[in-house]
């Protein structure tokens, strides 16, 4: 969210002393993310001690409970939330649910450089998540992948749409034209995509934890250079290759070569599944 919602920053304050027992001296909102129902805040304390504060509409518990459950696995690659005093990780404040964290300063994977070694990392810790034995009465909350055709119907919605109709908004119309040019180039990646869906259909697949949006956004490297992967809006179980294929699958910058991924894949003896 880019602007202050209309929340007075008392009842904020109160509330927080409320859930936390936080003494705050300073509360500053930060317009940042794309989230139009998030508002994030830094807050700062009576002692000094900085946190990062969500406000947030739409609220699934997951992805509060599956980083905090993560942490308690010990992986410290992962930033959980504080609990509130009564050992949940969120507090509801009106329309918004309010999940504390700690306050890390760094930049993403976007602003730095990922070095081999935050590679090595990123992979460790990947495999140790994948690997994880999920609880079952975290795992029923968990959705699963089904390789929907949700997705690519919403495509076909858009060429139908195209074909049909005349936007006024120049982003809208350039796009529509876009689309009738591409028109038979999109429909063989959907005809590609629905085969593909079909054949992992009919495996028999190994449904691990993933984070499903493993971009350089969702990386962080604080000022001590420790990284962080952060962002636990859409966990999925799913086939590890689910995260995987971000490495060196075109979908981010930070992988530029075949050297990057196999930087990463060093020590981690995970399999890649061969579609094609």
């Amino acid at each position: 969210m880019l602007e202050k919602p209309e929340v007075p920053d008392e009842l904020i304050i109160r509330r927080l002393h409320e859930e936390y027992n936080l003494r705050v001296a300073e509360l500053t909102f930060l317009p940042l993310g794309a989230d139009m129902g998030t508002a994030v805040y830094r807050v700062i304390t009576d002692d000094g001690t900085a946190y990062f504060l969500k406000l947030r509409k739409g609220f699934d518990e997951i992805s509060v409970t599956v980083p905090l459950f993560l942490k308690s696995q010990g992986i410290k690659e992962i930033i959980a939330p504080f609990e509130t005093k009564s050992k949940r990780g969120w507090a509801d404040f009106g329309e918004y649910k309010m999940i504390l964290y700690p306050f890390i300063e760094g930049e993403n994977g976007f602003e730095m450089e990922l070095t081999d070694d935050r590679k090595r990392v990123l992979g460790l810790a990947l495999k140790r998540i994948h690997g994880v034995k999920i609880p079952l009465e975290l795992k029923g909350v968990i959705p699963q992948e089904t390789f929907s055709p949700q997705w690519r119907e919403r495509v076909k919605h858009f060429q139908r749409q195209v074909e049909n109709r005349t936007f006024s908004d120049l982003n809208a119309a350039r796009l529509a034209k876009f689309i009738k040019s591409q028109h038979n180039e999109i429909g063989r990646l959907i005809k590609r995509t629905e085969e593909l869906a079909s054949k992992l259909q009919s495996k028999s697949l190994e449904f691990v934890l993933c984070h499903t949006d493993i971009h350089g956004g969702n990386m962080l490297i604080d000022k001590n250079d420790e990284f962080f992967i952060v962002d636990w809006d859409a966990p999925l179980l799913a086939p590890k290759e689910r995260d995987l294929m971000f490495v060196g699958g075109g979908i981010d910058e930070i992988w530029k070569n075949k050297r990057d991924e196999a930087v990463f894949y060093e020590d981690m003896e995970q399999r890649i599944l061969i579609l094609l």
